[in-house]
């Protein structure tokens, strides 16, 4: 579905990317706070302040999830997909 239904090389692409992708949040040793730095909750209390906490390591799982909502969004298609007509 991420690459397009019944196209091989959208797939293999898909497959490349979404790899990669979670290989290098793994490796990224930094926490929400430090991407989104300029928007620190820190000036008060907040419910928030625990997401901050969040390393983007942790958050690596659900990145392919992320990603194929996004590609589902502006290209339902699929990556390498064509329209039907």
């Amino acid at each position: 579905m991420f690459g397009g239904l019944g196209s091989l090389p959208g797939a293999f692409i898909a497959s490349l990317l979404i790899g990669l992708i979670q290989t290098f949040a793994v490796a990224l040793n930094g926490s929400l706070a430090s991407v989104f730095g300029p928007l620190d909750p820190s000036l008060g209390p907040s419910p928030l302040t625990d997401i901050w906490n969040v390393t983007i390591a942790q958050i690596a799982p659900i990145l392919p999830y992320v990603l194929l909502v996004l590609v589902l969004i502006f290209r339902p298609m699929g990556l390498l997909g064509t329209r039907e007509s």
